[in-house]
């Protein structure tokens, strides 16, 4: 078995881990999924993810499969090849780790502001989205930017935050005020976004290429994946990065302003999926948001 075989015949790979000599070697992959790096008699290797119990969330591996295409499709930016997609698990080309450097990242910015101009028909995607283990709403929608993000990320995170009890109710109170006061002055029609792109999610490779993986793509707006970048320490090099991207495609005023906005999805959805440790993390993004 080799590379070549499995493009032809992507559906028998589970049989093969079965019955064939492959070296599996487990990996990063994150806190969802089980990862192995599978390394053929041939020498060469894929990247494997699996639901760790149980079956997946039906769509769960559709849906990360979908966005990988559709992001590649721009052929604009670095992710790797879908070979293997099934209920179960997803196969990906593997791609040689390397390490952040200022060339690399002022690529990467060049290309992501190349990969969002590709647009989208709409906010939203052809497929049902998953942000981690949470389901995403992606039906499409022609609603201004600010209508369809308050409608489709902010209150349904915070509806799922609030059943579990991970805020209290002047947290609630909080968020429901940003909601209330979004309007258009940061509208743009919808960008081809990664919708996950914290530093985590970005694979620096021994190429000199930065690698896009594990998104949650959607048609969304442009400023959620630089707000995202900032994250948990921020991306390396971000500097760099930013510059880059206005060199391409120079941002609207006001986008520092309006991270927090975007930003805000995250917390909500941490706290969502993860109780109140992330609560501190919405109450001061909630504080931080134009008023």
């Amino acid at each position: 078995m080799d590379l070549a075989y499995l493009r032809e015949h992507p559906h028998l790979l589970r049989t093969f881990l079965t019955h064939q000599r492959i070296r599996e070697t487990p990996v990063d992959g994150g806190s969802i999924c089980r990862a192995s790096r599978l390394t053929f008699d041939s020498g060469e290797s894929i990247f494997v993810k699996e639901w760790p119990k149980g079956e997946a969330p039906q769509g769960f591996f559709h849906a990360e499969a979908s966005g990988l295409r559709w992001l590649a499709a721009t052929g604009a930016i670095a992710v790797p090849e879908v070979l293997v997609e099934t209920g179960d698990l997803l196969g990906l080309a593997w791609v040689e780790h390397g390490a952040p450097t200022r060339t690399a990242a002022e690529h990467f910015g060049r290309s992501l502001a190349a990969m969002h101009r590709a647009g989208a028909e709409s906010f939203g995607a052809e497929w049902a989205g998953f942000h981690g283990s949470a389901p995403m709403d992606n039906t499409p929608s022609q609603d201004p930017w600010h209508v369809w993000y308050s409608r489709r990320r902010l209150t349904q995170y915070l509806r799922m935050s609030r059943d579990r009890g991970a805020l209290t109710e002047r947290d609630v109170a909080l968020v429901e005020r940003v909601i209330g006061k979004l309007d258009g002055a940061g509208d743009e029609p919808p960008s081809r976004i990664h919708g996950d792109l914290w530093s985590g999610n970005l694979l620096w490779g021994a190429d000199g290429r930065c690698w896009l993986v594990d998104p949650a793509a959607h048609g969304g707006h442009r400023e959620t994946d630089l707000a995202y970048l900032r994250l948990w320490g921020g991306a390396p090099h971000l500097d760099a990065i930013l510059e880059a991207y206005e060199e391409v495609w120079p941002l609207r005023q006001g986008w520092r302003e309006r991270l927090p906005i975007h930003q805000l999805s995250m917390y909500l959805l941490h706290t969502a999926l993860f109780g109140a440790a992330f609560a501190p993390g919405v109450r001061e993004t909630a504080e931080a948001c134009p008023r």
